[in-house]
Protein backbone atom coordinates (compact mmCIF):
# COMPACT_ATOMS: atom_id res chain seq x y z
CA UNK A 1 0.00 0.00 0.00
CA UNK A 2 2.64 2.73 0.94
CA UNK A 3 4.84 1.66 -2.07
CA UNK A 4 1.97 2.35 -4.45
CA UNK A 5 1.20 5.88 -3.01
CA UNK A 6 4.88 6.44 -3.28
CA UNK A 7 4.79 5.78 -6.99
CA UNK A 8 1.80 7.18 -7.45
CA UNK A 9 2.96 10.56 -5.84
CA UNK A 10 6.33 9.99 -7.79
CA UNK A 11 4.38 9.93 -11.07
CA UNK A 12 2.68 13.19 -10.30
CA UNK A 13 5.43 14.67 -9.24
CA UNK A 14 7.04 13.80 -12.62
CA UNK A 15 4.17 15.03 -14.24
CA UNK A 16 4.45 18.24 -12.04
CA UNK A 17 8.22 18.65 -13.18
CA UNK A 18 8.05 17.81 -16.47
CA UNK A 19 4.87 20.55 -16.94
CA UNK A 20 6.74 23.22 -15.21
CA UNK A 21 9.73 22.65 -17.42
CA UNK A 22 8.18 23.00 -20.19
CA UNK A 23 6.27 26.15 -19.26
CA UNK A 24 9.78 27.71 -18.38
CA UNK A 25 11.87 26.79 -21.53
CA UNK A 26 8.75 28.15 -23.51
CA UNK A 27 9.13 31.53 -21.30
CA UNK A 28 12.99 31.46 -21.94
CA UNK A 29 11.62 31.01 -26.13
CA UNK A 30 9.44 33.75 -25.96
CA UNK A 31 12.23 36.17 -23.86
CA UNK A 32 14.09 35.24 -26.51
CA UNK A 33 12.13 36.65 -29.03
CA UNK A 34 11.48 39.35 -27.10
CA UNK A 35 14.98 40.05 -27.00
CA UNK A 36 15.73 39.98 -30.78
CA UNK A 37 12.31 42.61 -31.07
CA UNK A 38 13.41 44.99 -28.73
CA UNK A 39 10.97 44.72 -26.75
CA UNK A 40 9.59 43.76 -23.13
CA UNK A 41 8.69 40.07 -23.22
CA UNK A 42 5.67 40.92 -21.00
CA UNK A 43 2.65 40.68 -23.90
CA UNK A 44 4.28 37.32 -25.36
CA UNK A 45 4.28 36.35 -21.46
CA UNK A 46 0.82 37.01 -20.98
CA UNK A 47 -0.41 36.05 -24.61
CA UNK A 48 1.04 32.50 -23.64
CA UNK A 49 -1.09 32.48 -20.57
CA UNK A 50 -3.98 33.38 -22.83
CA UNK A 51 -3.42 29.79 -24.26
CA UNK A 52 -2.57 27.71 -21.95
CA UNK A 53 -5.06 28.63 -19.24
CA UNK A 54 -8.66 27.96 -18.77
CA UNK A 55 -10.41 27.81 -22.49
CA UNK A 56 -6.83 27.92 -24.58
CA UNK A 57 -5.32 25.57 -26.72
CA UNK A 58 -3.64 23.64 -24.74
CA UNK A 59 -4.53 22.79 -20.71
CA UNK A 60 -2.33 22.26 -17.68
CA UNK A 61 -2.82 20.78 -14.89
CA UNK A 62 -0.32 22.34 -12.74
CA UNK A 63 -1.41 22.95 -9.11
CA UNK A 64 -3.02 26.79 -9.19
CA UNK A 65 -2.11 27.43 -5.53
CA UNK A 66 1.68 26.84 -6.14
CA UNK A 67 1.48 28.77 -9.77
CA UNK A 68 -0.30 31.33 -7.82
CA UNK A 69 2.48 32.14 -4.69
CA UNK A 70 5.41 32.15 -7.12
CA UNK A 71 3.48 34.97 -9.50
CA UNK A 72 2.78 37.14 -5.81
CA UNK A 73 6.53 36.52 -5.24
CA UNK A 74 7.09 37.70 -8.46
CA UNK A 75 5.54 40.70 -8.06
CA UNK A 76 7.28 41.35 -4.63
CA UNK A 77 10.74 40.80 -5.93
CA UNK A 78 9.95 43.40 -9.05
CA UNK A 79 8.68 46.30 -6.73
CA UNK A 80 11.65 45.22 -3.83
CA UNK A 81 13.91 45.88 -6.88
CA UNK A 82 12.51 49.38 -7.91
CA UNK A 83 13.13 50.27 -4.08
CA UNK A 84 16.85 49.55 -4.69
CA UNK A 85 16.59 51.82 -7.50
CA UNK A 86 14.91 54.89 -5.43
CA UNK A 87 16.87 56.83 -2.79
CA UNK A 88 15.18 57.85 0.58
CA UNK A 89 15.48 61.78 -0.22
CA UNK A 90 13.61 60.77 -3.86
CA UNK A 91 10.95 59.37 -1.79
CA UNK A 92 10.74 62.00 0.73
CA UNK A 93 10.34 64.84 -1.95
CA UNK A 94 7.76 62.57 -3.83
CA UNK A 95 5.65 62.63 -1.03
CA UNK A 96 6.19 66.23 -0.23
CA UNK A 97 5.19 67.45 -4.10
CA UNK A 98 3.44 64.75 -5.59
CA UNK A 99 0.15 65.20 -4.09
CA UNK A 100 -0.88 67.23 -6.54
CA UNK A 101 0.05 64.51 -9.28
CA UNK A 102 -2.08 61.74 -7.42
CA UNK A 103 -5.07 63.58 -7.23
CA UNK A 104 -5.01 64.26 -11.17
CA UNK A 105 -4.47 61.43 -12.09
CA UNK A 106 -6.68 59.86 -9.63
CA UNK A 107 -9.60 62.09 -10.85
CA UNK A 108 -8.52 61.57 -14.81
CA UNK A 109 -8.01 57.57 -14.80
CA UNK A 110 -11.01 56.49 -12.12
CA UNK A 111 -13.83 59.25 -13.32
CA UNK A 112 -13.69 57.36 -17.03
CA UNK A 113 -14.33 53.87 -15.08
CA UNK A 114 -16.77 55.17 -12.68
CA UNK A 115 -18.98 56.93 -15.76
CA UNK A 116 -19.24 53.52 -18.14
CA UNK A 117 -19.75 51.67 -15.18
CA UNK A 118 -23.05 53.72 -14.38
CA UNK A 119 -23.58 53.69 -18.40
CA UNK A 120 -23.65 50.16 -18.80
CA UNK A 121 -26.53 50.08 -16.14
CA UNK A 122 -24.26 48.28 -13.03
CA UNK A 123 -24.95 49.79 -9.45
CA UNK A 124 -23.05 52.63 -7.87
CA UNK A 125 -20.93 50.31 -5.99
CA UNK A 126 -20.00 48.12 -8.82
CA UNK A 127 -19.02 51.08 -10.93
CA UNK A 128 -17.01 52.78 -8.10
CA UNK A 129 -14.72 49.59 -8.47
CA UNK A 130 -14.44 49.68 -12.39
CA UNK A 131 -13.46 53.43 -11.30
CA UNK A 132 -10.58 51.53 -9.07
CA UNK A 133 -9.94 49.09 -11.85
CA UNK A 134 -8.97 51.53 -14.60
CA UNK A 135 -7.75 54.29 -11.60
CA UNK A 136 -4.42 52.22 -10.53
CA UNK A 137 -1.73 51.53 -13.10
CA UNK A 138 0.13 48.22 -12.85
CA UNK A 139 3.41 48.20 -10.47
CA UNK A 140 4.42 44.73 -11.83
CA UNK A 141 4.13 45.76 -15.69
CA UNK A 142 5.37 49.08 -14.99
CA UNK A 143 8.59 47.98 -13.28
CA UNK A 144 9.27 45.16 -15.55
CA UNK A 145 9.24 47.61 -18.53
CA UNK A 146 11.46 50.21 -16.95
CA UNK A 147 13.67 47.60 -16.28
CA UNK A 148 13.80 45.50 -19.82
CA UNK A 149 14.10 48.96 -21.57
CA UNK A 150 17.06 49.82 -19.57
CA UNK A 151 15.57 53.10 -18.02
CA UNK A 152 15.88 53.29 -14.44
CA UNK A 153 18.42 55.81 -14.72
CA UNK A 154 16.58 58.19 -17.03
CA UNK A 155 14.99 61.68 -15.86
CA UNK A 156 11.21 60.62 -15.88
CA UNK A 157 11.68 57.49 -13.78
CA UNK A 158 11.30 59.09 -10.62
CA UNK A 159 8.66 60.73 -11.60
CA UNK A 160 7.00 57.24 -12.05
CA UNK A 161 7.68 55.37 -9.81
CA UNK A 162 6.88 58.33 -7.06
CA UNK A 163 3.36 57.96 -8.61
CA UNK A 164 3.06 54.32 -8.43
CA UNK A 165 3.84 54.71 -4.83
CA UNK A 166 1.12 57.48 -4.42
CA UNK A 167 -1.29 54.82 -6.22
CA UNK A 168 -0.46 51.82 -4.06
CA UNK A 169 -0.55 53.76 -0.46
CA UNK A 170 -3.73 55.17 -1.97
CA UNK A 171 -5.21 51.82 -2.37
CA UNK A 172 -3.89 51.32 1.13
CA UNK A 173 -7.37 53.37 2.16
CA UNK A 174 -9.27 52.42 -0.90
CA UNK A 175 -9.34 48.60 -0.46
CA UNK A 176 -10.28 48.38 2.75
CA UNK A 177 -12.49 50.95 2.86
CA UNK A 178 -14.74 49.19 -0.62
CA UNK A 179 -13.97 45.61 0.99
CA UNK A 180 -16.52 47.16 3.79
CA UNK A 181 -18.95 48.59 1.97
CA UNK A 182 -19.16 45.36 0.02
CA UNK A 183 -19.44 43.30 2.96
CA UNK A 184 -21.95 45.79 4.45
CA UNK A 185 -20.01 46.79 7.59
CA UNK A 186 -20.84 48.97 10.22
CA UNK A 187 -19.07 52.79 10.29
CA UNK A 188 -16.89 52.00 13.06
CA UNK A 189 -15.54 49.12 11.45
CA UNK A 190 -14.46 50.52 8.29
CA UNK A 191 -12.90 53.40 10.25
CA UNK A 192 -11.32 50.81 12.08
CA UNK A 193 -9.60 49.04 8.83
CA UNK A 194 -8.66 52.59 7.17
CA UNK A 195 -6.45 53.19 10.89
CA UNK A 196 -5.52 50.06 10.96
CA UNK A 197 -4.05 50.24 7.24
CA UNK A 198 -2.67 53.80 7.51
CA UNK A 199 -1.14 53.20 10.80
CA UNK A 200 0.80 50.12 9.06
CA UNK A 201 1.68 51.85 5.94
CA UNK A 202 3.18 54.72 8.37
CA UNK A 203 4.98 52.37 10.49
CA UNK A 204 7.11 50.68 7.49
CA UNK A 205 7.81 54.01 5.77
CA UNK A 206 8.97 55.93 8.73
CA UNK A 207 11.36 52.33 9.86
CA UNK A 208 12.25 52.55 5.95
CA UNK A 209 13.67 56.26 6.26
CA UNK A 210 14.59 56.39 9.65
CA UNK A 211 16.76 52.48 10.11
CA UNK A 212 17.45 52.11 6.60
CA UNK A 213 21.49 51.93 7.22
CA UNK A 214 20.92 49.74 10.59
CA UNK A 215 19.24 47.63 8.34
CA UNK A 216 21.66 47.51 5.91
CA UNK A 217 24.32 47.02 8.19
CA UNK A 218 22.96 44.08 9.66
CA UNK A 219 22.65 42.45 6.60
CA UNK A 220 25.68 43.03 4.20
CA UNK A 221 28.36 41.06 6.63
CA UNK A 222 28.89 37.67 5.36
CA UNK A 223 28.60 35.64 2.42
CA UNK A 224 26.41 36.34 -0.58
CA UNK A 225 24.20 33.80 0.03
CA UNK A 226 23.61 35.12 3.59
CA UNK A 227 22.84 38.22 1.63
CA UNK A 228 20.38 36.91 -0.68
CA UNK A 229 18.49 34.84 1.74
CA UNK A 230 18.33 37.38 4.19
CA UNK A 231 16.99 40.25 1.65
CA UNK A 232 14.91 37.69 0.34
CA UNK A 233 13.14 36.42 3.78
CA UNK A 234 12.82 40.16 4.81
CA UNK A 235 10.77 40.96 1.67
CA UNK A 236 8.83 38.23 2.08
CA UNK A 237 8.02 38.90 6.29
CA UNK A 238 7.36 42.61 5.87
CA UNK A 239 5.00 42.18 2.68
CA UNK A 240 3.33 39.66 4.25
CA UNK A 241 2.70 41.49 7.94
CA UNK A 242 1.68 44.17 5.52
CA UNK A 243 -0.95 41.76 3.17
CA UNK A 244 -2.10 40.66 6.94
CA UNK A 245 -3.06 43.79 7.94
CA UNK A 246 -5.08 44.72 4.62
CA UNK A 247 -2.01 46.72 2.92
CA UNK A 248 -0.79 46.31 -0.25
CA UNK A 249 2.25 43.83 -0.03
CA UNK A 250 4.18 45.77 -2.70
CA UNK A 251 4.09 48.80 -0.73
CA UNK A 252 6.33 46.60 2.09
CA UNK A 253 8.73 44.72 -0.78
CA UNK A 254 9.08 48.25 -2.00
CA UNK A 255 9.88 49.92 1.52
CA UNK A 256 12.41 47.16 2.17
CA UNK A 257 14.09 47.89 -1.44
CA UNK A 258 14.21 51.39 -0.43
CA UNK A 259 15.87 50.84 2.67
CA UNK A 260 18.96 49.40 1.90
CA UNK A 261 21.62 51.17 0.55
CA UNK A 262 25.09 51.41 0.03
CA UNK A 263 26.82 48.20 -0.51
CA UNK A 264 24.07 45.56 0.59
CA UNK A 265 22.00 47.83 -2.20
CA UNK A 266 24.92 47.08 -4.72
CA UNK A 267 24.70 43.37 -3.78
CA UNK A 268 21.26 42.69 -3.11
CA UNK A 269 20.63 43.89 -6.99
CA UNK A 270 23.14 41.63 -8.19
CA UNK A 271 21.69 38.75 -6.29
CA UNK A 272 18.33 39.05 -6.85
CA UNK A 273 18.01 40.25 -10.65
CA UNK A 274 17.85 36.56 -11.91
CA UNK A 275 15.24 35.11 -8.90
CA UNK A 276 13.08 38.55 -9.68
CA UNK A 277 13.41 37.74 -13.80
CA UNK A 278 12.22 33.88 -13.43
CA UNK A 279 9.04 34.94 -10.18
CA UNK A 280 7.94 37.77 -12.71
CA UNK A 281 7.43 35.83 -15.58
CA UNK A 282 5.57 33.33 -14.00
CA UNK A 283 3.48 35.93 -12.47
CA UNK A 284 2.66 37.81 -15.99
CA UNK A 285 2.01 33.87 -17.32
CA UNK A 286 -0.24 32.90 -14.44
CA UNK A 287 -1.96 36.69 -14.87
CA UNK A 288 -3.73 36.03 -18.20
CA UNK A 289 -3.34 31.75 -17.21
CA UNK A 290 -6.68 32.50 -15.11
CA UNK A 291 -8.80 34.11 -17.54
CA UNK A 292 -11.04 32.29 -19.78
CA UNK A 293 -11.12 34.01 -23.48
CA UNK A 294 -14.44 33.04 -24.28
CA UNK A 295 -16.03 35.73 -21.24
CA UNK A 296 -13.67 37.71 -22.89
CA UNK A 297 -15.78 38.36 -26.38
CA UNK A 298 -19.25 39.89 -24.66
CA UNK A 299 -16.98 42.55 -22.71
CA UNK A 300 -14.74 43.13 -25.78
CA UNK A 301 -16.07 46.19 -27.07
CA UNK A 302 -16.86 48.31 -24.09
CA UNK A 303 -12.73 47.03 -22.80
CA UNK A 304 -11.23 48.15 -26.08
CA UNK A 305 -13.42 51.54 -25.00
CA UNK A 306 -12.26 51.77 -21.64
CA UNK A 307 -8.69 50.91 -22.74
CA UNK A 308 -8.52 53.91 -24.85
CA UNK A 309 -10.00 56.67 -22.82
CA UNK A 310 -8.19 55.82 -19.80
CA UNK A 311 -4.98 55.22 -21.97
CA UNK A 312 -5.40 58.65 -22.51
CA UNK A 313 -5.63 59.85 -19.59
CA UNK A 314 -2.99 58.01 -17.98
CA UNK A 315 -0.48 59.48 -20.62
CA UNK A 316 -1.84 62.98 -19.78
CA UNK A 317 -1.22 62.29 -15.89
CA UNK A 318 2.05 60.57 -16.86
CA UNK A 319 2.75 63.84 -18.78
CA UNK A 320 2.31 66.17 -16.17
CA UNK A 321 4.52 64.34 -13.42
CA UNK A 322 7.39 64.25 -15.56
CA UNK A 323 7.05 67.47 -16.82
CA UNK A 324 7.23 68.81 -12.64
CA UNK A 325 10.65 66.88 -12.28
CA UNK A 326 11.96 68.84 -15.70
CA UNK A 327 11.56 66.15 -17.91
CA UNK A 328 12.13 67.19 -21.53
CA UNK A 329 9.17 66.05 -24.09
CA UNK A 330 10.47 62.84 -24.99
CA UNK A 331 10.72 61.87 -21.36
CA UNK A 332 6.71 62.86 -20.79
CA UNK A 333 5.81 60.90 -23.44
CA UNK A 334 7.83 57.53 -22.18
CA UNK A 335 6.32 58.56 -19.01
CA UNK A 336 2.67 58.95 -20.12
CA UNK A 337 2.97 55.20 -22.35
CA UNK A 338 4.73 53.26 -19.23
CA UNK A 339 2.06 53.98 -16.95
CA UNK A 340 -0.99 53.35 -19.54
CA UNK A 341 -0.66 49.47 -18.49
CA UNK A 342 -3.17 48.31 -15.81
CA UNK A 343 -2.28 44.63 -13.91
CA UNK A 344 -3.11 42.94 -10.18
CA UNK A 345 -4.55 45.63 -8.06
CA UNK A 346 -6.96 46.13 -10.75
CA UNK A 347 -8.03 41.95 -10.96
CA UNK A 348 -7.69 42.01 -7.14
CA UNK A 349 -10.53 45.22 -7.15
CA UNK A 350 -12.69 43.40 -9.68
CA UNK A 351 -12.45 40.39 -7.43
CA UNK A 352 -13.57 41.96 -4.91
CA UNK A 353 -17.16 42.31 -6.45
CA UNK A 354 -17.41 39.07 -7.66
CA UNK A 355 -20.54 38.89 -4.97
CA UNK A 356 -22.58 41.84 -6.15
CA UNK A 357 -25.30 41.35 -8.87
CA UNK A 358 -23.22 43.09 -11.75
CA UNK A 359 -19.98 40.94 -10.68
CA UNK A 360 -19.79 38.59 -13.14
CA UNK A 361 -19.69 41.40 -16.31
CA UNK A 362 -17.26 43.54 -13.84
CA UNK A 363 -15.24 40.67 -13.55
CA UNK A 364 -14.87 39.71 -17.34
CA UNK A 365 -14.78 43.56 -18.41
CA UNK A 366 -11.62 44.16 -16.07
CA UNK A 367 -10.26 41.22 -17.49
CA UNK A 368 -10.21 42.12 -20.66
CA UNK A 369 -9.49 45.88 -20.06
CA UNK A 370 -6.24 44.44 -17.83
CA UNK A 371 -5.31 42.04 -21.09
CA UNK A 372 -5.71 45.10 -23.77
CA UNK A 373 -3.29 47.83 -21.11
CA UNK A 374 -0.86 45.39 -20.38
CA UNK A 375 -0.11 44.19 -24.04
CA UNK A 376 -0.41 47.75 -25.48
CA UNK A 377 1.83 49.09 -22.63
CA UNK A 378 5.02 47.66 -23.54
CA UNK A 379 4.93 48.73 -26.96
CA UNK A 380 3.81 52.47 -26.41
CA UNK A 381 6.30 52.62 -24.26
CA UNK A 382 9.16 51.02 -26.30
CA UNK A 383 8.12 53.39 -29.09
CA UNK A 384 6.82 56.77 -27.20
CA UNK A 385 9.85 58.72 -27.54
CA UNK A 386 10.35 58.40 -31.54
CA UNK A 387 7.53 60.39 -32.08
CA UNK A 388 8.64 63.54 -33.67
CA UNK A 389 6.94 66.65 -31.05
CA UNK A 390 5.96 69.99 -32.94
CA UNK A 391 8.65 72.80 -32.16
CA UNK A 392 7.80 76.42 -31.60
CA UNK A 393 9.26 78.29 -34.28
CA UNK A 394 11.55 81.31 -32.67
CA UNK A 395 9.88 84.75 -33.83
CA UNK A 396 13.62 86.41 -34.57
CA UNK A 397 13.88 82.97 -37.19
CA UNK A 398 10.78 83.85 -38.87
CA UNK A 399 11.10 85.85 -42.29
CA UNK A 400 10.16 89.58 -42.05
CA UNK A 401 7.49 90.51 -43.61
CA UNK A 402 7.53 92.20 -47.09
CA UNK A 403 7.06 95.88 -47.22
Amino acid sequence: MTLALIAAGSTETALAFIEIGAVVLGLAVLARVAGRLGITAVPLYLLAGLMLGEGGLVQLDVTEDFISIIAEIGVLLLLFTLGLEYSDVELRNGLRTGTLVGVIDMLLSALPGVAAGLLLGWSPLAAVLLGGATWISSSGVVSKILSDLQRLGFRETPAILNLLVIEDLAMAIYLPVIAAVIVGGTLVATLTSVAIALTVVVVILLVALLWGRRLSDALIGGSDEALLLGVFGVTLLVAGIAQRLEVSGAVGAFLVGLALSGQAEVRAMNLISPLRDLFAAIFFLFFSFQVDPSQLLDSLLPAIALAVVTSITKFAAGWYAAKRVGAAGKGRMRAGATLIARGEFSIVIAALGASLADGPELGALVAGYVLITAIAAPFAAKYADRITLPTRKSKRSEPSPAT
